[in-house]
C-alpha cells in the first residue's frame, strides 16, 4: 500500500511537532468493514460510500471505524502529555464505553532514566498569556496585556534556567539521571512519544479537544492531529469529527 503521507509533520507551539508516523487503511476501510455484515465488498469511491459514512457517523456506529490505525509521534509540553494519557485510559475504561470502548491502544514515551539529551522547555511569548475565565473552572480568558506578559516570560525563563543549573549540578556530581530529573521543571518539558490509536480512537480526542473549553495549547495539538489524519481518511475524519 502506498504510504504518501507516512512522515508529514506539522509544528506545534514553539518547539513541539505532530508526525504522522504510518497507518493502515484508506477511506474505504471503515465501508468494507461496514458492507461486511451483508457479504459485501467495494473498491472504488464514489457518493454511495460517503453517504454510508456519514451515516455509520451520525448514528455512532463506530465499530468500523476502529479497524483502520493511526500511529503519530509527538514532541509536546509534559502538561499536554499528561492529558492526552488520558486517551490511553480512557479508551479501555470510557464513561460510555459502547461508544468509545478501544482497547487497542499504543503508548511509548522518551525517559529520562534511559537518556540525558539536553532538556527542552516550552517558553510562552510574551504576547500568548491568557488571563483566568470569569465563569469556568477551566480554559482562558481575554489576553493579558504585553507588558504584563513580558515579564511573565522572564519569570518562566529564569525558572528553566534555575532548575537546569541545578539538573546539570547533580549530574557532575554523579547522581543517576532517574533522581537527577527531579530538578528540571516539569510541566513545561518537552517529551517524545509514540501514540497509535483507531480511527475512532483519533476522532474522540479531535472532538474533545478542539472544543472551545479545551486547553488552547491542547487545542493546536488536536487541529495537527486533525489535519494529519485527515490526509489518508477525509471523509472518515468529517464524518466522526463533530461540527
Amino acid at each position: 500500500m502506498n504510504k504518501e503521507y507516512a512522515g508529514k509533520t506539522i509544528d506545534v507551539l514553539d518547539q513541539g511537532y505532530v508526525r504522522l508516523v504510518d497507518y493502515m487503511g484508506s477511506d474505504l476501510e471503515p465501508v468494507n468493514d461496514a458492507r461486511v455484515s451483508y457479504d459485501k465488498q467495494v473498491s472504488e469511491w464514489d457518493d454511495k460510500q460517503k453517504g454510508l459514512l456519514n451515516f455509520l457517523g451520525r448514528e455512532d456506529h463506530t465499530s468500523p471505524f476502529r479497524g483502520s490505525v493511526l500511529k503519530f509521534e509527538a514532541y509536546v509540553p509534559l502538561m499536554i502529555a499528561r492529558q492526552w494519557w488520558k486517551y490511553i485510559i480512557g479508551s479501555d475504561h470510557a464513561e460510555q464505553p459502547l461508544k468509545y470502548h478501544d482497547p487497542f491502544t499504543q503508548w511509548n514515551e522518551s525517559s529520562r532514566r534511559y537518556i540525558t539529551e539536553e532538556p527542552t522547555f516550552y517558553i510562552v511569548s510574551h504576547d500568548q498569556w491568557r488571563s483566568k475565565p470569569e465563569n469556568s473552572k477551566q480554559g482562558s480568558g481575554e489576553m493579558l496585556d504585553s507588558f504584563t506578559g513580558r515579564q511573565l516570560t522572564a519569570m518562566l525563563e529564569s525558572t528553566y534556567e534555575l532548575g537546569m543549573n541545578m539538573y546539570e549540578q547533580v549530574m557532575e556530581i554523579g547522581v543517576c539521571p532517574e533522581q537527577a530529573r527531579l530538578f528540571l521543571p516539569a510541566y513545561g518539558l518537552y517529551v517524545r512519544f509514540r501514540w497509535t490509536a483507531s480511527l475512532q480512537g483519533v476522532a474522540h480526542l479531535i472532538n474533545q479537544r478542539v472544543a472551545k473549553d479545551a486547553q488552547k495549547e491542547f487545542q493546536d495539538y488536536a487541529l495537527a492531529v486533525q489535519e494529519l489524519a485527515s490526509c489518508p481518511f477525509p471523509n472518515s475524519v468529517k464524518a466522526l469529527v463533530k461540527k
